[in-house]
């Protein structure tokens, strides 16, 4: 099947130390969970890479395209393709730091560029709107699972943003249950289990991550079985932020 790899990450904004400034050790242990995740993704030998996070419309993104970490207070573009800096389209919040761990992963690696990637591989990202519908989602899903022929997939969404007083959304009493729920159908790669989350609920949370993980389960269910870890689980800042590998059985 076409799809042979899938991680979930969040996208804070603070997992980029630049932007987190003296703060940034707060996060460490999330940013080495997402190099772990982003690391077996690669070894997964894609022949493409599509990152896939909510932004302002749904539909593919091709590079040569870019993301700007300026509106956070720090100088930085993160293109879509690492080693190449070209601007091209403009990538949302989640893909711009989709395509920044990725390019951590790549400056990592001995040659410190696109090469890191399996020989040939391409990288395309994927944008859907928190208000998309099942239809719209579905054909999402398979433009992801018809992006080549062995694809790895990183997703990109954060949980409730109403863990405590002082979260984005303040303090909801449902947020620790429905966080708990995505985390266990991250766990255990329960394509049912993120389906089955309720959308008004979703939207009353302010969760980022909906949207993307709908797409991701509807592109997973044509690629057989799987088997899931989750490597992080908290909400430092009042959000909820998850790490999960996902890999077939």
């Amino acid at each position: 099947m076409p799809l042979v790899a899938a991680a979930v990450c969040p996208h804070p904004p603070l997992l980029v130390p630049e932007v987190a400034g003296a703060a940034a050790p707060e996060l460490d242990d999330l940013r080495a969970a997402c190099g772990t995740v982003v690391r077996r993704l690669v070894a997964a030998n894609p022949d493409t890479v599509v990152l896939l996070g909510a932004g302002p419309a749904s539909g593919p993104i091709r590079p040569p395209a870019s993301g700007s970490l300026q509106p956070w207070g720090v100088d930085l573009d993160v293109p879509l393709v690492p080693g190449q800096p070209d601007r091209g389209a403009v990538l949302p919040l989640s893909l711009t730091i989709g395509a920044w761990l990725l390019n951590q992963h790549a400056a990592s690696q001995p040659n410190h560029h696109a090469a890191s990637l399996p020989a040939g591989a391409r990288v395309t990202a994927v944008q859907v709107t928190a208000d998309a519908g099942p239809a719209e989602m579905a054909a999402l899903a398979e433009d992801v699972a018809a992006a080549g022929d062995r694809v790895a997939l990183l997703v990109l969404g954060d949980g409730s943003a109403c863990r405590g007083e002082k979260s984005p959304g303040y303090d909801d009493p449902r947020a620790l249950a429905y966080d708990k729920r995505v985390a266990t159908a991250l766990a255990g790669a329960d394509l049912d289990g993120l389906r089955g989350l309720d959308p008004g609920l979703s939207a009353q949370l302010k969760v980022a991550g909906w949207a993307p993980w709908q797409v991701l389960a509807g592109a997973a269910r044509s690629a057989g079985g799987w088997r899931g870890e989750l490597l992080y689980e908290a909400a430092p800042y009042g959000v909820a932020y998850f790490v999960a590998s996902w890999e077939q059985v």
